[in-house]
């Protein structure tokens, strides 16, 4: 199996985003102001995130597998909800302003191909959106992610870890695409089709965080300032 790692593109704004404590009296007020404030400014970012996947896959050409077919259902495709989210906390307490590095699997792209009763070929492009926070100690880190193959609703029989190095420079917030060529899945006859198999894809994280993200947890903070300790999580 060959890994291709696209060109991280640096984004200039916040990873991490948690509510500003408003003074009293004008809450209602500039409540109203900051959702719109906020919501320009996603629509703004989701358009910059949408041109730039677009100009990454006219970048890379054809997806793998572009021009083969399969005789049968590919694999099944999921991100593992525990570990589709990596939040790292410094000083153990799970706040806003405690956060060092974070990322998101935003989307995986697939395709496979097979006949007769040979392997079951997939190739994958896998999206990540990543951050830096406020107790980050460096502008380097180095996520690790991983892709692991299951008969459905069985164990897993092949599990492969990567590392992604990122650099984020004067920047909090990176996107990438990991492009994973050839993950081959033998079949026992030619009546197993790639129904009969599920890929996971995930962080690796640590109970703490699979717990986290479980209890579907998030923080919001302002691009640009400094978090103020929130009232609630």
């Amino acid at each position: 199996m060959r890994v291709r790692v696209l060109p991280i593109i640096a984004l200039a704004a916040a990873s991490i985003f948690a509510t500003t404590v408003l003074p009293f009296g004008h809450a209602d007020a500039q409540t109203t102001r900051q959702d719109r404030a906020e919501r320009a400014e996603r629509e703004k970012r989701q358009q910059e995130e949408a041109k730039e996947r677009e100009k990454r896959r006219a970048e890379r050409g054809p997806a793998p597998l572009a021009r083969q077919r399969a005789q049968g259902p590919c694999p099944y495709v999921k991100i593992l909800y525990d570990a589709a989210r990596y939040v790292e906390f410094t000083g153990g307490r799970q706040s806003a302003s405690a956060v060092s590095y974070s990322g998101e699997i935003q989307g995986v792209e697939s395709r496979c191909a097979y006949e007769s009763d040979e392997p079951i070929r997939v190739d994958m492009v896998v999206s990540f959106a990543l951050g830096k926070g406020p107790t980050a100690p460096s502008p380097n880190k180095n996520y690790r992610w991983w892709i692991a193959v299951t008969e459905r609703n069985k164990s897993v029989f092949y599990k492969q870890y990567f590392d992604m190095p990122t650099e984020f420079g004067a920047t909090d917030r990176a996107t990438t695409e990991q492009v994973i060529e050839g993950l081959t899945i033998p079949r026992a006859n030619a009546q197993v089709s790639g129904s009969n198999f599920e890929i996971l894809i995930g962080f690796d994280v640590t109970p703490q965080m699979a717990e986290f993200n479980r209890e579907g947890r998030r923080f919001r903070i302002q691009a640009g300032q400094t978090p103020a300790a929130p009232g609630g999580q």
